[in-house]
């Protein structure tokens, strides 16, 4: 099991992937904000810190808990497809005070967690011989297995996600949204239902949902005011 500080938060920062070869960046900016807003009213109970943009194409957000990290970073993500976007994870203390409507000032552990996650993605995105992820996790205090096996599996997601076809990725994102009916997936986008279960099928959607839902079990558990 993970070992936690009593006062942990989980820290979460986005970062677009080679926003400057990005057309339009300043309508994306736009769009990236409202989706944020979205997310801060829709899980505001979950949130010690809203979630907005603190640089041009960097963005960051507290969490009191973790039980809905992975559904805040699959709707960011569906939301702003096909912009790609980094997220490193930090779980840990926070140092100074805590505002909820502004993250920029606010320091410590957990926001050091998740920059050096970042950080890391970038240096595994230059090298030629590495695997691929978009998402990592680091925790304050003695869990290094631990974050290496959530490591491992949000790479296997990564790998399973990138290989979807633009045709894949707009079913899959059509049945999220459909609550997981393969029928109302079917009625919304005007096909079979059969080509809904294909689809699903030939982009191993379910072994990443698995792997999703996996992690998403573990990280629910994480709650300041609570050891873990």
């Amino acid at each position: 099991m993970y070992k936690f500080n009593y006062n942990s938060y989980i820290a979460v920062i986005g970062d677009i992937k080679k926003s400057r070869k990005l057309h339009e960046r300043k309508e994306i900016q736009n769009k990236m904000q409202k989706v944020l807003n979205l997310i801060n009213q829709k899980y505001h109970q979950d949130i010690g810190s809203d979630f907005m943009i603190t640089l041009g194409d960097e963005f960051q957000g507290l969490l009191n808990n973790g039980e809905n990290i992975i559904n805040i970073i699959l709707e960011i993500r569906q939301k702003m497809a096909p912009v790609n976007i980094r997220f490193g994870i930090g779980v840990g203390e926070i140092t100074t005070g805590i505002n909820r409507n502004m993250p920029l000032g606010a320091d410590g552990p957990a926001y050091h967690n998740a920059r050096e996650m970042i950080e890391y993605i970038k240096k595994l995105e230059n090298k030629k011989e590495t695997y691929e992820t978009n998402i990592m996790i680091s925790t304050q205090g003695d869990n290094d297995y631990l974050d290496s096996l959530l490591n491992v599996i949000f790479s296997l997601c990564s790998t399973i996600e990138k290989s979807w076809t633009s045709r894949q990725r707009e079913i899959i994102a059509a049945y999220m949204e459909c609550d997981h009916n393969q029928y109302k997936t079917a009625e919304k986008l005007g096909i079979k239902q059969s080509g809904v279960s294909r689809s699903l099928l030939n982009a191993d959607y379910y072994t990443y949902k698995n792997g999703m839902e996996k992690l998403s079990s573990i990280l629910s558990k994480i709650k300041v005011g609570t050891d873990v």
